[in-house]
């Protein structure tokens, strides 16, 4: 932990103990919820994304006169916080929303370098944080002794287990024996499951014969995918956001790597990244969490009411950050009462949540116990290919 993020605990656990930030309980018959959300940025979509899901939801809630809780219905009020997209401004909002604002619970944020370190601050304060996006294994674990936190969940899965899916699928699938791997190394996110794969790869039988790295930033990947092509890999998995691979597609297909199969993770899902791509992608796959065309009643009802008042399909943002707010209001309702460990408790132990992206449980973490999907770019839209269960 940085020296700024254990003065920011420091500062808020103080704050809390002398009860200038324990009113998250709704003394004032309001449920106040923050939210974290990269709303500028490299990362706005998501940011986007994630607050109007958050905000169809507790419209949704408030509109039935809210969530009752031990017989007495109370309205959600949200506290929606931008963070830049950036690690200390993370750290300063979620300090803010517990000292300050006096919330409850925080939804989010969602990037991994932002979630890590506001993860920290609401776990020494002690109130729940639910991540929707972010799937780096160490959200959830102590820094110190590695073991599970008590007060920080995320509605996605964690990388060594896309890591795990993506990889299975490459080999048993899409039946590629040589794999190649561009990343970036300055991103945690990219490098856990750009590592994952490749351990999961190799285990599988395959060869990885090429694992590059960039920096975040770089636009010029020349160099990386000679390499890669030089290689001679059957598929090239890209665990990058969805602002960076279309211009390294298409550098990669400028240098003649047009007919190898590319594939990504979750951080594929915005709709901008087809915007960005034009038909590059089609016959492509990545990892996510849900699939928008899953002919299931929860999915199709979520992402008509998305698209009646956003005018667009949400994405794998949306669906979590909804997930992540109905985990709260289900736990809520469980609880009985509206404070921030009887809170905790109730969350930590949902065992059937039936989520937009599919049903989950917890099971001594905050790691969800859940599904993954496999997507399939064609003619500018995601479909459904599969389902894999953990």
């Amino acid at each position: 932990m940085s020296g700024r993020v254990i003065m920011l605990a420091a500062l808020t656990a103080a704050l809390l103990a002398t009860g200038c930030g324990g009113e998250g309980e709704g003394k004032d018959n309001e449920i106040r919820i923050g939210v974290i959300a990269e709303l500028t940025g490299d990362l706005a979509a998501v940011g986007a994304s994630c607050r109007n899901a958050v905000e169809l939801e507790a419209r949704r809630v408030n509109e039935t006169g809210g969530i009752e809780i031990g017989g007495r219905k109370r309205r959600v009020r949200l506290f929606i916080e931008d963070n830049g997209g950036k690690s200390d401004q993370s750290v300063a909002t979620a300090q803010k929303l517990i000292a300050q604002d006096r919330v409850l619970a925080i939804i989010g944020p969602n990037a991994s370098r932002c979630a890590v370190p506001a993860a920290e601050i609401a776990e020494a304060s002690r109130v729940v944080m639910v991540s929707p996006w972010s799937t780096a294994p160490r959200l959830t674990l102590d820094a110190r002794t590695g073991a599970p936190k008590k007060y920080v969940f995320r509605s996605g899965f964690i990388d060594p287990f896309q890591g795990g899916v993506i990889a299975r699928f490459a080999r048993e699938t899409l039946a590629a024996g040589r794999a190649a791997v561009l990343y970036d190394v300055a991103s945690e996110y990219n490098k856990g499951i750009a590592e994952v794969f490749k351990a999961a790869f190799t285990t599988g039988g395959g060869e990885v014969v090429a694992f590059e790295t960039y920096t975040t930033g770089d636009k010029d990947f020349s160099a990386q995918l000679t390499k890669i092509k030089n290689a001679n890999p059957d598929l090239v998995f890209l665990p990058n956001y969805y602002t960076e691979v279309p211009l390294q597609v298409q550098q990669a297909h400028r240098l003649g790597l047009a007919k190898v199969a590319f594939i990504g993770g979750d951080s594929w899902g915005s709709p901008e990244l087809l915007q960005n791509a034009g038909g590059l992608f089609n016959g492509y796959y990545f990892s996510t969490h849900y699939a928008a065309d899953a002919p299931t009643p929860p999915v199709q009802e979520f992402v008509a009411a998305y698209k009646a008042a956003y005018g667009s399909a949400p994405d794998d943002v949306a669906a979590l950050s909804t997930d992540a707010f109905r985990l709260i209001m289900q736990a809520l309702t469980a609880a009985g009462r509206p404070d921030r460990e009887t809170l905790r408790a109730a969350l930590a132990g949902i065992q059937d949540y039936d989520g937009i992206t599919g049903r989950m449980r917890f099971n001594g973490t905050g790691d969800p116990v859940k599904s993954a999907v496999i997507l399939r770019i064609e003619n500018g839209a995601f479909r459904f290919h599969s389902r894999v269960e953990p």
